[in-house]
């Protein structure tokens, strides 16, 4: 067995503490937990597990969130051990499956436990990179999958970047899998310095007080504005006018915030380069390349923009002219060449890629990215620039969490390089500075658990083992492990609140009778009509719902709500909400709180065949069309009241009235008592009730996931049908729904690019607020998609009739893409007709063949057939590209 001395003497340098007492617990057969910062050497911790399984001639897994991050490592660890000793496996590769060392994505190892495998024998230890990132609310819970899962025998290592709850989340595995080792890092190896960026002047964000460190004053000073006032008379009444005139304080005019080009200038002179730009949208990563090329900004020299180009055209010289003119490539190498580049989800894999590895070599100076480079793929940088703290979350802007802040941050200083790294926050208008500073200096991110039932997980826990084993199971997971815990809080309010109750019934003792009876007729009294009324509120609430899905494209509603009040036309519907374009021209999305009544359409227009609501044109010409129309909003309907509900409520009051506690001369103080006595009561059974929901919360999510299955098919008491074996080896958000078209026999009879269509319309997701909208390309394809909603109706249905959501709404928007590239046309006229970015194309076509091969594997042997045709049309030219 290798022995701890004997490996850290291979390296060059020291090994730090906290590396050592996880490779010391590794080597004594123990789980290990590593919470470091990045760029701290964690990486050391699992070359240890990949040498000590080598050591004993047996396996070690290397999972990991991404598949880029996968061939990166794949790409190290060959470079370390030679190739035939390390294998990959993710989606898009196999190479060398029965390698000793193989690196994969952490589906793919979820996948291998629910097949039960060959490929485990033998297998000691896996690794799990970036395992903070089981809180990911899509692919999360796929890592809690795997530790509950994998035989107590295999060790693992988890690698994570700094949490706050690393104990919490380490005492979780260690009840898990036995005893784990929590070695936790905060120092980070490089030390990190904050800027604020004020026009061209660069400010430490902190200084030091006291021994603390607080927030500069200067730049404190500087939101702060000098008032002066001037007078003026009336003319005709001579009355003195005073007018304020706030303005920034002496000394102060030159706060501005920088253009990006000026913010490149100051990190040069500086000498801040490399750094890291962090831009929250693609279009303003590559407008900011633009932007510095077009100022004329060159940050390398003659001989570094030859070593780049060269690089440039050896990394795409397996891509046709055609394809390199139409992915803009040329420009694309001229930035580069400058030392300038973007990285986003938007950017072909070969060309991020490019960006990474000339970034690593310190050629490219600046890279203007999204907040996905801060994901595991290993590029530090001497700087890291955040220019909004402000992020668009899917529904609205919200403001940088610490945790956010500091994984941005954590790229900044190379280890081995620079003494210091940067993080340079670009002056904000709309967030003060105390509160900027105080984000820099605060250092929590805690780890949540995103885990829930799926339908294939339910299939595979029903395959594998017995109902209580299941339930235990579930009930052994971290989200489970977080409810339990805070079970213990609630039963301790829950005392407290008896204890109160206790005082204040002892404080409404009546010496003319029982109290509490009269105080119950009087609650019933008010009960009868409060019932009444949330009773009228959820059938509103109800039809309110209905009322919105039901809206289609085209129809005119009013909106009654005053910020936004007036007509609007409804674009889209998605997900039982209506994206609408107002009088004014601006276009949103509504939601229940905005209808006090449920919305009715009040006429019809038609929408424009082309164009997008993004192009001001098309919201001109629509929004004209909504101003010419003669239409009156509806009536606002009265609210009533129930005659037998008052009858009822009356019969109460009049007993109340009746009772010896009624002529009590203390009767009003008695009530107060009475009354807070009932609110606290009211929160002891929502107390009791938050902690029957959470014991075992997990375990009836899945019974009722179990439900839906059996009504369809699926299983049958806890017994699998053969459907269900077809579910069990389906993976993804659309399962279920795959599994019913091929019951159904959905794809039987298509050509091969309209199977592509019509399975991609599973796997798209638009990333617009109003999603595209995409005819189906031939009069096949349209009947199998009027079918296919069919299907995805019955499933809701099933899923509403059991307290279940996980079935997503099919989306059409890349059906006509696809389907023309099965057919074979260029990737020029494709994208001409789409407005997806050439790297969102790439990925949604390897989304769509990855769900092809898992059909593959499980349909009929016709079916099959059709279906590998289908995977062979799409997969060719860039879409072909696997970065290995």
């Amino acid at each position: 067995m290798i022995d701890p001395a004997r490996f850290a003497a291979r390296y060059p340098f020291a090994l730090d503490a906290f590396q050592m007492r996880a490779i010391e617990a590794l080597h004594v057969g123990e789980s290990v937990l590593v919470a470091a910062p990045t760029g701290s050497g964690k990486t050391v911790v699992a070359e240890f597990a990949v040498d000590r399984a080598l050591d004993a001639d047996r396996k070690c897994f290397y999972t990991t969130p991404l598949k880029a991050l996968s061939n990166q490592k794949f790409g190290d660890l060959v470079a370390r051990l030679g190739a035939a000793k390390v294998g990959l496996l993710t989606g898009d590769n196999a190479i060398n499956g029965d390698a000793p060392i193989v690196v994969m994505t952490t589906e793919v190892l979820r996948n291998m436990l629910y097949e039960r495998s060959e490929a485990l024998d033998g297998l000691v230890t896996v690794v799990m990179d970036e395992v903070h990132y089981l809180q990911d609310p899509y692919r999360g819970g796929v890592w809690e999958e795997v530790l509950i899962h994998l035989p107590l025998s295999i060790s693992v290592v988890c690698l994570s970047a700094t949490i706050s709850n690393a104990e919490e989340f380490g005492e979780w595995i260690g009840t898990l899998r036995g005893v784990t080792r929590v070695v936790i890092e905060e120092k980070r190896p490089v030390p990190l310095e904050h800027h604020y960026l004020v026009g061209r002047e660069l400010h430490p964000m902190h200084v030091e007080q006291n021994g603390q460190a607080a927030p500069n004053p200067y730049v404190v000073s500087l939101d702060r504005e000098e008032v002066r006032y001037k007078t003026y008379y009336r003319r005709g009444s001579g009355t003195a006018q005073h007018q304020r005139i706030p303005r920034p304080r002496e000394g102060h005019r030159r706060v501005y915030v920088p253009r990006r080009e000026e913010v490149a200038e100051v990190l040069a002179e500086q000498g801040l380069l490399p750094a890291i730009y962090f831009v929250f949208s693609r279009a303003g990563c590559a407008r900011s390349v633009e932007w510095l090329m077009g100022a004329g900004i060159r940050l390398t020299t003659s001989e570094e923009a030859s070593r780049i180009r060269t690089f440039a055209e050896m990394r795409a010289a397996w891509m046709e002219e055609e394809d390199l003119k139409t992915l803009g490539f040329y420009d694309f190498q001229d930035a580069l060449a400058a030392g300038i580049a973007a990285h986003h989800a938007g950017m072909l894999p070969v060309f991020k890629e490019t960006v990474e590895e000339l970034f690593e070599a310190g050629l490219v100076k600046i890279v203007f990215a999204t907040e996905t480079l801060s994901l595991g793929i290993n590029m530090p940088a001497r700087s890291v620039v955040i220019e909004d703290l402000w992020k668009f979350q899917g529904e609205r802007h919200e403001l940088l969490t610490p945790g956010e802040y500091t994984q941005l941050t954590g790229r900044a200083g190379r280890r081995g390089i620079d003494e210091l790294g940067h993080a340079v926050v670009v002056v904000q208008r709309n967030v003060a500075f105390e509160r900027v500073a105080s984000l820099a200096s605060t250092r929590t991110y805690e780890l949540t658990s995103s885990f829930r039932p799926s339908y294939n997980m339910a299939v595979n826990l029903v395959r594998n083992y017995t109902r209580d084993e299941a339930h235990h199971l579930l009930n052994s997971s971290f989200a489970q492990f977080l409810a339990d815990r805070g079970v213990v809080t609630l039963e301790r309010e829950l005392e407290r609140d008896r204890a109160q109750v206790a005082t204040f019934r002892e404080q409404m003792r009546c010496h003319l009778g029982d109290f509490a009876e009269y105080w119950s007729l009087r609650e019933k009294a008010m009960g009868v009509r409060d019932e009444f009324r949330k009773g009228r509120e959820r059938a509103r609430t109800d039809a309110i719902r209905v009322g919105l899905a039901a809206l289609r494209p085209g129809d005119v509603i009013f909106v009654p709500r005053a910020r936004r009040r007036g007509l609007a036309v409804v674009l889209s519907v998605r997900e039982g909400r209506p994206t609408v374009l107002a009088q004014d021209r601006k276009y949103f999305r509504l939601g229940m709180r905005d209808f006090p009544e449920p919305p009715t359409a009040l006429t019809k227009i038609p929408l424009p065949r082309s164009g997008s609501v993004r192009s001001a044109r098309y919201r001109r010409d629509l929004a004209a069309k909504l101003v010419a129309l003669d239409v009156r909003p509806p009536r606002k309907p009265r609210a009533g009241v129930d005659a037998k509900v008052e009858r009822e409520a009356a019969k109460y009051e009049r007993l109340a009235e009746a009772h010896p506690c009624y002529a009590c001369p203390d009767r009003p103080e008695h009530e107060r008592w009475a009354t807070r006595a009932s609110q606290v009561d009211q929160q002891i059974r929502g107390l009791d009730l938050r902690i029957r929901t959470r014991t075992e919360t997990l375990a009836r999510q899945f019974d009722r996931v179990l439900a839906v299955l059996e009504e369809l098919g699926y299983v049958h008491g806890f017994a699998i049908e053969p459907k269900g074996r077809t579910l069990a080896r389906i993976y993804g958000e659309g399962d279920i729904l795959m599994a019913e078209a091929l019951a159904d026999g959905l794809l039987d009879g298509l050509q091969p690019s309209e199977v592509a269509a019509v399975v991609s319309t599973i796997v798209y997701e638009s990333r617009e607020r109003t999603p595209r909208t995409s005819e189906m390309p031939t009069p096949a394809s349209v009947e199998r998609y009027e079918a296919f909603r069919g299907i995805w109706r019955r499933v809701r249905e099933a899923e509403d009739r059991h307290q279940v959501e996980l079935c997503r709404e099919l989306e059409d928007g890349f059906a006509a893409p696809i389907h023309r590239w099965a057919q074979g046309e260029s990737l020029e006229d494709v994208l001409r007709e789409t407005d997806m970015s050439p790297g969102d194309f790439v990925r949604t076509c390897k989304q769509v063949l990855d769900l092809l091969r898992q059909i593959e594997e499980v349909a009929s042997e016709g079916v099959a057939d059709l279906v590998r045709r289908a995977r062979e049309a799409v997969n060719r030219g860039v879409v072909a590209y696997t970065g290995v």
